[in-house]
């Protein structure tokens, strides 16, 4: 009971204070966040330390990830739009009730993931272009994820839930636990065993098991959390159902494009060599860096937005929306600044090899341009979620990755036979469109907002 009436204070507090509500949101998630980057940086690093065809191996699996973790991210985004506009409308049952259905969704995902992947990964990375050595790597590596796949899911529908009403640290915490026991775990299992990239594989699902008996443990257990699980007597509802697809779905599929596209940039960069695939690799390692803050607003803005949104008070929806904006595009500026000054710094840490260097350091001297337009589009995106809309980040993405970007790579590479960094061009002019279209999009949605306040 003290527990509940401490969630609603906290619930209360985020209502009546839309800016220290984004920054308690938002620093948790951007620390829970980033310690994941860490590990991510970190085991590129040990991966790296092996050669750059153990990195283009890992590089072959990343669509299919993208595509796991487009699903399960997705939906978890309309599990916590839905749980955070249930909440503003002081809804708690079907706040709890929406908790519910993501577990469902947990488990029908993470099954069928790991019976596709162990049946048909291999084929799935032939197909992506792995062969040889690479393909060999990458299978190795693949198994033993999909293996684990149920821990994976799980952990991140869990984060949806918490973050729907309001609760980041947690999952921070979490994070850091799982985290530091895969950065430990990484060296013994890929050096001092010899398993190599598999045993990165290895490490992660490991730490994934051990943030999944956490969060059970926590959730079930100790019932930490504001929402309730009435697993026993749960029952499906279609409007709750729907309401969680109409922006899962379609941010789901946003997720699976965005493979699609990484697939794709791939299979072009591995036409210039195997180097080249890794630099990609390496520099979008070091973007997430880059973009953690604006993932952590854009998320806390879902949160926020979905929260004024079911409390009908669009003042503050509003007053949240821009404050968020121009705060994330500050910030980006200052971070992507930085990048272009250190990148050759930076990238020293990740590889010794000249010409998988050369190619990271162009990278990131020309995508950080795009840097603080990627804040305006990503935060955009959340914000219509926020507001049970899907669909628009569906369209942009399709727009950006496969009208704009990929088109354009494959001209540049195959057509005119450009050198490779106009494969990075092609992403900046994909960039520079999809976040054109993304604001005029946000304008329009709350133009109805206002001719819904003035009937």
């Amino acid at each position: 009971m003290k527990r509940s009436i401490e969630k609603e204070s906290r619930l209360e507090t985020f209502i009546n204070n839309p800016a220290k509500a984004l920054w308690t949101l938002a620093i948790p998630m951007f620390v829970g966040m980033g310690i994941q980057v860490v590990y991510t940086l970190v085991d590129m690093m040990f991966i790296g330390r092996i050669g750059g065809v153990a990195i283009a191996a890992v590089a072959f699996n990343m669509p299919l990830f993208f595509v796991m973790h487009g699903l399960t991210m997705g939906l978890g985004s309309g599990v916590t739009a839905s749980i955070a506009r249930y909440i503003g409308a002081k809804e708690k049952i079907n706040a709890d009730n929406s908790a519910e259905h993501s577990v469902l969704l947990a488990f029908i995902i993470s099954l069928l993931f790991s019976i596709s992947g162990l049946m048909f990964g291999e084929q799935i990375l032939v197909v992506l272009g792995a062969e040889n050595e690479i393909l060999q790597l990458s299978w190795s590596y693949l198994k033993v994820i999909c293996s684990g796949m149920t821990f994976v899911v799980f952990s991140s529908f869990f984060r949806a839930i918490l973050a729907g009403e309001g609760d980041m640290k947690l999952p921070m915490i979490v994070s850091a636990i799982g985290t530091v026991m895969n950065i430990i775990l990484d060296p013994i299992f890929i050096f001092t065993l010899g398993y190599g990239v598999q045993g990165a594989a290895i490490a992660t699902i490991i730490s994934q098991a051990i943030v999944f008996f956490i969060f059970v443990y926590l959730l079930f257990f100790k019932n930490h959390s504001y929402i309730t699980f009435r697993l026993k007597v749960f029952s499906i509802s279609k409007p709750i159902l729907a309401g969680i697809f109409k922006v899962g779905i379609p941010a789901s599929l946003s997720m699976v494009i965005m493979s699609i596209g990484q697939g794709v940039f791939n299979r072009i960069l591995v036409y210039y060599s195997a180097d080249s695939v890794a630099a990609y690799q390496i520099g979008g390692r070091i973007d997430m860096l880059i973009f953690l803050p604006i993932m952590a607003i854009a998320t806390a803005l879902t949160t926020l937005v979905g929260m004024f949104f079911g409390a009908k008070d669009y003042e503050k929806l509003r007053w949240i929306v821009k404050y968020g904006i121009t705060r994330s595009v500050i910030i980006t500026f200052i971070g992507s600044t930085s990048v272009y000054i250190l990148a050759p710094f930076i990238v020293q840490a990740f590889t010794t090899n000249p010409t998988i260097y050369s190619q990271t350091v162009l990278y990131l001297r020309l995508i950080t341009f795009v840097y603080p337009l990627v804040a305006v589009g990503m935060t955009s995106g959340r914000i219509m979620q926020g507001l049970g809309k899907g669909f628009p980040m569906l369209t942009i993405t399709i727009l950006r990755v496969l009208v704009v970007s990929a088109p354009l790579a494959l001209i540049f590479s195959f057509v005119y036979e450009k050198p490779v960094q106009w494969v990075w061009y092609s992403m900046m002019i994909s960039t520079c469109i999809s976040v054109i279209i993304a604001i005029i999009w946000l304008r329009y949605e709350f133009k109805k907002l206002e001719i819904k306040t003035i009937a």
